[in-house]
């Protein structure tokens, strides 16, 4: 979730019910270089409590720098991101590509733990490939040299997000009698139903969800709703959207240095929100090249006018 878990995204979020939060992840040796991006990062905010700061990294004595410097920015907890598939970062040895090399990961783990004195917790994924799958070991050795909580994609490295994640390998994890610390889920997470479901087979603790926030920020209060009443809540209207897109927008404005920084981080999001509104392409695009905030409030304002009995709808929206 790099470039988009910052400020006003987890904002959002934590408005619509999210109960813990993340920072994006933060490259262990470009931290303990001081550099400025990623030290920004870091900065936290009283609502966003509870939050981890996510480190990642292939060299274990820069991981356990890295993981000192983060506790002294005060967040709940410090979470090791063992689960990046993308090859800048797995093929360098850090994220997943740490699942190839077990004895490094838990050693890493261990020294991180002993550092610090917050608690950690690590993020990481079923194994490399299909032939190698070992996570079930994995996380028993994990908890023994002290995270407390594992967060598990149901994908293998080499999947990337292709295919569908594998929950019943989840429940595996859960289902070790030798497995004690919480378990939390992640994958493939686009709405209430395949939330009950995903929890229903695995039996987790909680539910981690990433790409489906993406556009739905509100999936997190349509879940929770969704679980105490059996009732799936009404979708937003567009003039609703556009208002909370206002909102997200006013928080990185707040927050950038730059307006244009601001109207650029905001891209991203642009072109997940309003699914199922037909005709919408040209207004999209023109969201995502708007440059000034004035153009882009101009162009929401469009979005009401045309849009503002328009149903939306989330039943095909993807997580790509």
């Amino acid at each position: 979730m790099e470039d988009v878990t910052y400020k006003s995204f987890r904002y959002i979020c934590k408005k619509y019910g999210a109960d813990v939060m993340s920072t994006e992840f933060i490259s262990s040796e470009a931290l303990i270089r001081d550099v400025n991006k990623t030290m920004r990062k870091m900065t936290l905010f009283e609502f966003d409590r509870p939050i981890a700061i996510q480190i990642y990294g292939a060299n274990i004595d820069s991981m356990v720098e890295a993981a000192k410097l983060a506790e002294t920015f005060q967040p709940n907890y410090i979470d090791i991101n063992f689960g990046c598939p993308m090859k800048k970062i797995a093929g360098k040895g850090a994220g997943s590509g740490l699942l190839r090399d077990i004895p490094k990961m838990i050693e890493m783990a261990s020294q991180i733990v002993k550092a610090v004195n917050l608690p950690v917790t690590a993020k990481t994924r079923v194994g490399w490939d299909d032939n190698d799958k070992p996570i079930v070991e994995v996380s028993e050795r994990l908890q023994d040299v002290g995270i407390q909580m594992l967060a598990l994609h149901g994908r293998t490295r080499q999947q990337l997000y292709t295919g569908e994640a594998d929950w019943e390998m989840i429940g595996k994890v859960k289902s070790n009698p030798r497995f004690k610390i919480p378990l939390i889920g992640n994958g493939d997470i686009n709405g209430p139903e395949k939330a009950k479901k995903a929890r229903d087979i695995s039996g987790v603790d909680g539910l981690m969800i990433g790409r489906g926030a993406i556009g739905r920020p509100w999936i997190f209060r349509e879940i929770k709703h969704y679980f105490q009443t059996g009732k799936m809540l009404p979708p937003p209207t567009v003039p609703e959207i556009v208002e909370v897109i206002k909102e997200q927008m006013e928080q990185s404005l707040s927050w950038k240095e730059y307006e244009k920084q601001a109207i650029w981080e905001m891209r991203r999001h642009f072109a997940r929100y309003f699914p199922g509104v037909p005709d919408f392409r040209e207004l999209r695009i023109a969201l995502l090249r708007a440059e000034e905030h004035a153009h882009v409030l101009e162009i929401l304002d469009q979005i009401v006018d045309k849009y503002k009995d328009t149903p939306v709808d989330y039943t095909n929206m993807s997580l790509k």
